[in-house]
C-alpha cells in the first residue's frame, strides 16, 4: 500500500514490469493476452471472485481509516460510554457502502459517468485537512455542515469532469507536489496524538505511556516488516496485517472493548440527510478547492491503469467518465453521511501486479464492500480498533502521503523561479497551520480555510506558477 490517500502506486507498478512481461509471453489460467489487457473480459469466476476480494484487502484500512479520525476530531467515538458511539459506527459503515457505490459508478458505469475501467474507489485523506478543524470539538453537531459540504464540493467535482483535460496546464508537479507533500505534513501530527493516546487522553497521566505506545509500534515495525520482505498480495496488504498485530497485541493488554459490537443490527439501510443540512462557507470553498486537486490526480490514477494493466494512454471519456463518477459518488455519499471518494492507486498497482485489467473484477470487489456496509457488525468489530493502533497504521499512511509529495517533486527542475514558488508557498502555507492564532481577527469561516495551511500553499503556487516568467534564473 503506498499512498493511502489514493495516490502513486508506481512501487507496485514497478514490481509488476515481471509479471506482466511473463503474462504478455506465456498467457495465464486467467485467460490469453489479449483477454487479460480487455476491461470488459471476465476470468473465470473461481479466479475472479478471489481477485476481486484482494482489492478490498489492498484498500480496506485506508479506506476506513478517515470515518474514525473525523469523528474523533468531532469528539465522539472513541470509548464505549459515548452517546454517540453509534454515529461513529455509521460513518464507517458509509465509508464501505458508498466506496463500492462509487467503485460500481467507475466499473460498470452509467450514461456518461464512469470510466469502465477497474478503477477501485475509496474515502480520500486528501480532504481531511480541511474536515478536521471544520468539526473539531463539535460533536455530532458539527456533522451537518460537513456532509453538506461534501455534497455540494462532489457535484462541483462531477462538473469538473466536463472540462477536467483543460486544468492540467495550472498544476505541474511543482504544484500538485507541494499540494501532495502540505496534505502529508498537516496530517502528521494527527497520527502522533493517536500514537500516544488520542484525544480523550490528553491533558492526563494516561497520555504519551509505555502502554499506549507499544500497540502503535507494533503496528509500525509489522507494517514496515511486511512491506519490505514479503511480496504479493501480502506486500500489497502491508498497513492491514500491521493494524491486526497491533490490534492483537492491544487486545492482550486489556485495550480493546467489544461492548457495542452486540448491540450494532446486523441489517440496517442508510439513512439520507441523516444529521440535517448546515450551509458553512468556509467547509464548501474547502470542499470545492480539494475536488479540484482530487480530479487532477484522478487523471494520473487512470492514464497509470490504463499503461500498468492495457499498455495504452487513457482515452479522452475514460478521464471525463472517471471525474464524473469521483464527483458522483461523493456527492451520494455525502447525502447518506459519507465522506468524499477518489480513486486508490494501490489498487492501480495492484493491477500491474496481476495483469488483469477486468473492470467486472473490480465490480466483485464493490460488490463485496456494498454488502459489509449494509452490516453496521462489520462497522462495530472496525471500530474496536484502539486509537494508539490505529496511530500506528496512521503515522505510516500520512508520513507515505508526504513521501508521495517528495517524490512528485523530484521531477521538478529547481531553477531559481521554482525554487521561490516552493518557498513562498511552503513557507506560507506550513507558518500558519504551525501559528494559526496570527489568523484571530479574521472572520471564523476564514481562519478554519487557511489555518489549514493547505490552501494558501496551493493558491499561492498555482497564482506564482502562473504569473512569475519561466526565464527566471
Amino acid at each position: 500500500m503506498t499512498d493511502p490517500s489514493g495516490r502513486g502506486g508506481t512501487d507496485n507498478q514497478r514490481n509488476g514490469t515481471t509479471h506482466m512481461a511473463d503474462i504478455a509471453t506465456h498467457g495465464s489460467a486467467l485467460g490469453t493476452p489479449e483477454q487479460l489487457r480487455d476491461p470488459d473480459y471476465t476470468p473465470p469466476l473461481a479466479n475472479a471472485i478471489p481477485l476481486g476480494i484482494q482489492h478490498v484487502l489492498a484498500m480496506f484500512a485506508s479506506n476506513v481509516t478517515p470515518a474514525i479520525i473525523v469523528a474523533g476530531a468531532a469528539g465522539f467515538g472513541f470509548g464505549s460510554n459515548s452517546a454517540d458511539f453509534p454515529s461513529m459506527i455509521y460513518m464507517i459503515q458509509m465509508s464501505m457502502l458508498f466506496a463500492g457505490i462509487a467503485t460500481l459508478f467507475q466499473s460498470i458505469g452509467l450514461g456518461p459517468v464512469g470510466a469502465r475501467l477497474p478503477i477501485v474507489q475509496g474515502t480520500s485523506f486528501a480532504f481531511l485537512p480541511i474536515m478536521i478543524p471544520a468539526v473539531a470539538g463539535q460533536g455530532v453537531a458539527g456533522m451537518a455542515g460537513l456532509m453538506t459540504g461534501v455534497f455540494i464540493g462532489g457535484i462541483f467535482h462531477f462538473f469538473l469532469g466536463t472540462f477536467i483535460g483543460r486544468l492540467r496546464f495550472a498544476l505541474p508537479p511543482l504544484v500538485t507536489g507541494l499540494i501532495v507533500l502540505m496534505i502529508g505534513l498537516s496530517l502528521i501530527r494527527v497520527g502522533i496524538q493517536y500514537a500516544a493516546g488520542g484525544v480523550p487522553k490528553m491533558g492526563t497521566e494516561g497520555f504519551g505511556t509505555l502502554a499506549m505506545w507499544t500497540p502503535a509500534l507494533v503496528v509500525v515495525v509489522v507494517t514496515l516488516a511486511v512491506k519490505f520482505f514479503t511480496r504479493g498480495l501480502v506486500s500489497v496488504s502491508a498497513v492491514l496485517i500491521g493494524l491486526v498485530a497491533g490490534y492483537v497485541v492491544a487486545l492482550l493488554m486489556g485495550q480493546v472493548s467489544f461492548g457495542n459490537v452486540g448491540n450494532a443490527a446486523v441489517f440496517a439501510p442508510p439513512l439520507p440527510f441523516r444529521w440535517g443540512l448546515e450551509f458553512n462557507v468556509a467547509i464548501i470553498v474547502g470542499m470545492i478547492f480539494m475536488a479540484v486537486i482530487s480530479a487532477i490526480e484522478t487523471v494520473g490514477d487512470v492514464s497509470g491503469i490504463c499503461k500498468g494493466g492495457a499498455g495504452r494512454e487513457a482515452t479522452d471519456r475514460e478521464i471525463a467518465g472517471a471525474t464524473y463518477a469521483d464527483g458522483l459518488g461523493t456527492a451520494v455519499a455525502g447525502i447518506f453521511g459519507g465522506l468524499p471518494n477518489t480513486s486508490f492507486s494501490q489498487n492501480v498497482g495492484l493491477i500491474s501486479m496481476t495483469g488483469v485489467m477486468s473492470r467486472h473484477v473490480v465490480t466483485i470487489g464493490g460488490i463485496f464492500l456494498i454488502l459489509c456496509g449494509l452490516i453496521p457488525k462489520v462497522g462495530a468489530v472496525v471500530s474496536t480498533v484502539p486509537i494508539n493502533v490505529l496511530g500506528g497504521g496512521v503515522i505510516v499512511m500520512f508520513g507515505m502521503v508526504a513521501a508521495a509529495g517528495v517524490n512528485m517533486l523530484s521531477e521538478v527542475v529547481w531553477n531559481r523561479r521554482n525554487m521561490v514558488i516552493f518557498a513562498v508557498s511552503l513557507s506560507v502555507g506550513l507558518g500558519l497551520q504551525l501559528e494559526p492564532s496570527a489568523l484571530q481577527h479574521l472572520p471564523g469561516w476564514l481562519q478554519i480555510l487557511l489555518t489549514s495551511g493547505l490552501l494558501p500553499a496551493a493558491g499561492l503556487s498555482i497564482a506564482l506558477n502562473l504569473l512569475l516568467p519561466e526565464d527566471l534564473d
